[in-house]
This record gives structure tokens, sequence and C-alpha cells, in this order.
């Protein structure tokens, strides 16, 4: 005698699930009942995952925000700072705004999103917003020559693309 189940199809499962088959018409009834039941607490788990995925998905946007945020907070404190010695010396809070700068680009490279700013490189479409052209001998059509405004991100993260000029062709 073998102790082995044999493998069970959903059809099986139904089969065993489902009353056998009775020519009473109140069987009938009961089994539709039975079913009609089953149906509606089947949809009732699925209205209250639905629901618990909504909250934990707006937790984790609200986790994700706050980080974000939190990251942020040095450089909105740097910039306090800066404000507060707005009337020192001149080149002092010159180097003292770049130092912020850096540090905001800094968090947005931790963030995912690095700057990019590259002159000499082919233009590419996916990460380059032409602004305009320059006739430049020295340099091959389509290459970036001038990086108007810098790109942020890689890939499908790119928050956007470098504004440039590049070379046009020659004719």
């Amino acid at each position: 005698m073998s102790t082995e189940q044999e493998p069970t199809t959903p059809q099986d499962e139904l089969s065993q699930a489902l009353p056998p088959e009775q020519p009473e018409g109140d069987d009938h009834a009961a089994a539709l009942d039975e079913l009609q039941d089953r149906w509606r607490r089947a949809l009732a788990d699925l209205d209250n995952l639905r629901k618990r995925h909504a909250k934990e998905m707006d937790a984790v946007r609200n986790e994700e925000r706050a980080r974000t945020a939190a990251a942020w907070l040095p450089v909105v404190d740097n910039l306090d700072l800066a404000l507060t010695h707005a009337g020192a010396d001149p080149s002092a809070v010159v180097e003292g705004v770049k130092a912020v700068r850096d540090q905001a680009v800094d968090v947005l490279r931790r963030l995912g999103h690095p700057r990019y700013e590259e002159t000499g490189v082919p233009f590419d479409p996916a990460v380059h917003e032409v602004v305009g052209t320059v006739d430049d001998p020295d340099t091959q059509p389509n290459t970036v020559v001038q990086v108007v405004r810098p790109g942020y991100g890689e890939g499908s993260r790119q928050l956007r693309p470098a504004a440039v000029m590049v070379s046009k062709r020659r004719e």
C-alpha cells in the first residue's frame, strides 16, 4: 500500500469542495448559497487586501518624502547661515553660496540624480536638449560645445536633460 498522494488539479479541488450533485432542488439551492457565500468572502478579502496595500503604499510614500526632505535640511540650514552673513565680505558670501550649491548637488547625487554637464561629447537626445547651435570648425558636427543648464539623473531616473549648445554640420 502506497502513502503517496496523487497530484490534484484545480478541477479535482473544485469537485471536492462542491457537494455532490443530487436531484433535490433544496440541495442545489443550498450548494448555490454556499458558493455565493464563498464568492462574497473572496470579494471581501480582495477588498481588504486592496485597502491594506493602499495604506502601506501611503506609508512608504510618506517615509520616502520625509527621507528626501531630511536630506535637504542641511542645505536649507547653510542657506540661512549665508543670509545671516550677507553684509560680510562679498567674496566670502560668494564662496559660501558655492559651497551650499555643491552641497545641494551632492544631495541630488545621493538621491540618485547625479549632475552632468560634459562638453566635447556627442549630442544624445536622451540626455541633452539643444537650445542653440554654434559654428565651431575645431569640433565634429553634433558635439556638445557648451552646457547652458546642467542635467540631473541617469537613464530612466532623469529629472531633466542638460540644455546644450552643439556644433552644427558643415556644408
